[in-house]
Formats: C-alpha cells, structure tokens, sequence
C-alpha cells in the first residue's frame, strides 16, 4: 500500500471510530459497567507497550550504559512518569491503570475477571494461558495479542506507533465521545471515572501525544520505517474498532 493510501485509510478509520455507534449506547449505568469491564483490557496492555518502549529506549539495567538518543529517551520518560504514576482524584500517586480499576469499582462494575488476568501472570502464567484461564472473550484475546506481536517485532518505530496512533492520538477523540455522550459519567456521585477520563483528555491532548508524535518523528528516519509505521497505525485503529464492536454487540444482548 502507498503511504499516501494508508494516511487515507488512517483518516478513514478514526472518522470510523470517532462516529461509533457504541458511544451512542452507553446511556445506563450497567451499559458503562459492560464498557469498562471490556475496555479495562486495553488500559492493560498499553502499559506494556508504555514499557517496551522505555526498556528499549532508555537503559534500564545495570551497568547502565548510554542510549544514544536521548530525545527519545526523554519523551517516553515524561510518559512513563505520567502513566505509571499520575495523581488520582483524591491527590495519591498512581498508575492510570489502577486508576481505571478504582474507577471501575466506583461505579460499580465487576474486576474480578482483570484481577484474575493479572493475578495469573503474576503466578507465572504466559500471555495466553492467563487470558484462557480468567475468561476473556475472543475478541479482547486478539486485541490483547495484536498489542503484543508488535511488541514482539522488537522494532521501536512500530512499538511507537501502536503506542501513538493507536492509543495516545486517539484517546482524547474517543474520551470525549464518551462523556458526551453518557449522561452517567457525568454524575458528581462517578467523579472517579469522569476524573480518569477528563485527566487522560487533557494529559494526552495536551502532553502526551504531541510528545509520542516527537518521538516517532525520531525514529521513523526512512521511507521504510515510515510506512510499516502507517500500517501499524491503520492496524491498531482497525482492532480499536473491532473491541468496540463488541462492546457494542455486548450492550445489546443485555
């Protein structure tokens, strides 16, 4: 594919996902606890992409050497220091993730299956069994498991791009759809969420994703970087779109 057909195509897919019929259909409570008990998976494994990113940018090991670019080095340690440990609504340091799981509980939703998930991993459980053994549907697996086959190319340009493109570009649109458009998260009685969701418009908005576009500036320095850097973008918003289908199908058995 061309670069400029996949920017195209790009553009296409987040009018696709920025109009989905799912922000249209969270209008209960229990339609945004079936949200985040599906989309919690997401806030996972972009930490891992967060932290791929700082394990191959930057040195974390010991003896520690020099990286040799250390304005990618930079970019994703303001990152990492936001992400990992942000400040929550009640002044605590944490990450977003454990914000998003407090957030859950806030309004309810069950985290019995995410909190199994990352207990099994923590036992010692591969990618795969952990999801098989806590019962994510097929879905969630193949979204989880394209998050990690670009990690496991090893390649900084396309790890960034998944992490860019498909998540930090992205975030403040769909965020912004979704308080839009559930009166609930508006509720003073859910601040939890409506924190977590308001502070990742203006972090990411504001921070986060101009400074993920810096960084993949850096590394895209060939024609060829650039476009396997496009189709993982085109790729991470395809699967976006596929987890919110689901979610969507989700709401509407219920």
């Amino acid at each position: 594919m061309e670069l400029e057909q996949t920017q195209g195509s790009i553009e296409l897919l987040m009018k696709e996902l920025t109009g989905h019929k799912l922000y249209e259909r969270l209008t209960t409570l229990e339609d945004v606890k079936i949200f985040t008990e599906h989309h919690v998976f997401a806030v996972w494994d972009f930490m891992s992409l967060l932290k791929a990113l700082q394990t191959s940018l930057t040195c974390t090991n010991t003896p520690w050497i020099p990286k040799g670019n250390s304005n990618t080095a930079r970019f994703i340690n303001e990152i990492v220091l936001g992400e990992e440990t942000d400040v929550d609504a009640n002044g605590n340091y944490k990450s977003h993730f454990e914000m998003y799981l407090y957030a859950m509980e806030d309004v309810g939703a069950d985290t019995k299956q995410i909190r199994m998930f990352v207990s099994l991993l923590e036992n010692g459980a591969s990618l795969d069994e952990a999801l098989e053994g806590c019962g994510a549907n097929e879905v969630i697996k193949e979204f989880v498991g394209f998050t990690f086959s670009v990690i496991d190319t090893g390649k900084d340009h396309m790890i960034a791009s998944a992490f860019t493109h498909g998540r930090e570009g992205l975030v403040p649109e769909v965020f912004i759809e979704i308080l839009n458009k559930s009166s609930y998260l508006t509720n003073n009685s859910y601040r939890s969420m409506k924190y977590y969701l308001e502070r990742h418009i203006e972090i990411d908005g504001d921070e986060h994703g101009p400074l993920s576009l810096k960084m993949i500036h850096e590394l895209c320095d060939t024609d060829e970087k650039t476009m396997e850097a496009e189709e993982v973008a085109r790729e991470s918003i395809a699967q976006r779109i596929k987890l919110w289908d689901a979610i969507a199908s989700a709401l509407e058995q219920s």
